[in-house]
């Protein structure tokens, strides 16, 4: 019994550990390819709202004070996209690029106009400076523009490549990064959908996958109960 013990206690030390929040997309992003790639992982709640993001021990993880953060034994990574090719690499078992090369390319140029076209924009500090320093009026309007000139070049990017998914017919990074930001235009922000037909269809397809759906936010041990 006792070899069980320290059996299962170094499982737990080797265990991967994410910092998320709830509602960040980009931590959703990184909950998605965990699941897709059957990762067991502890999660580790940060209460961005609280501000617990600036806590010194945070700042030590993560100097720019964002989740998520990823911690694999002595390794720590921070940045949702710098996690996700760490992931691909180190467990290439379940991949999550194509080895198509321009395959890979298109899906990496989705997942980058997410990840730096439209999510910056919208995140909450952006939105609290907005708010303080424009005007509170102009929160929801200034992240909506954004959003929706993400959405339409994303439209025209993927028309052409599109299948069940973003990129064919496999479940892919590009996929991993729109579900949550597609989500969030909805939820948070009241994107007329109607403008981005691929999208909503792409939107309805995540809806059937267990493994994003493990991932919302609502489905999170810190979401707050109703």
């Amino acid at each position: 019994m006792v070899h069980q013990h320290e059996h299962e206690q170094a499982q737990q030390q080797n265990k991967l550990k994410l910092y998320s929040y709830w509602r960040s997309s980009c931590s959703f992003r990184i909950r998605i390819a965990l699941n897709l790639k059957g990762l067991d992982y502890e999660y580790i709640p940060v209460n961005l709202l609280k501000g617990e993001q600036f806590s010194p021990e945070f700042q030590k993880l993560n100097p720019i004070g964002y989740v998520p953060v990823l911690v694999d034994g002595d390794v720590v990574v921070s940045d949702s996209f710098a996690i996700f090719m760490y992931l691909e690499e180190k467990y290439p078992q379940i991949p999550l690029l194509p080895s198509d090369l321009a395959k890979k390319a298109l899906n990496i140029q989705a997942a980058n106009i997410v990840s730096s076209s439209i999510q910056p924009l919208q995140n909450l500090a952006v939105l609290k400076y907005i708010e303080e320093k424009v005007s509170p009026e102009e929160k929801v309007p200034w992240a909506k523009f954004h959003i929706e000139k993400g959405f339409g070049a994303l439209e025209k990017l993927l028309k052409d490549h599109a299948g069940k998914y973003a990129i064919g017919d496999e479940v892919a990074m590009a996929d991993a990064f729109l579900a949550p930001q597609i989500l969030a235009g909805i939820q948070r922000f009241n994107v007329d959908m109607a403008k981005f037909p691929l999208l909503t269809r792409l939107n309805e397809a995540y809806s059937e996958l267990p493994e994003f759906q493990k991932a919302i936010p609502e489905n999170q041990p810190d979401a707050p109960s109703a």
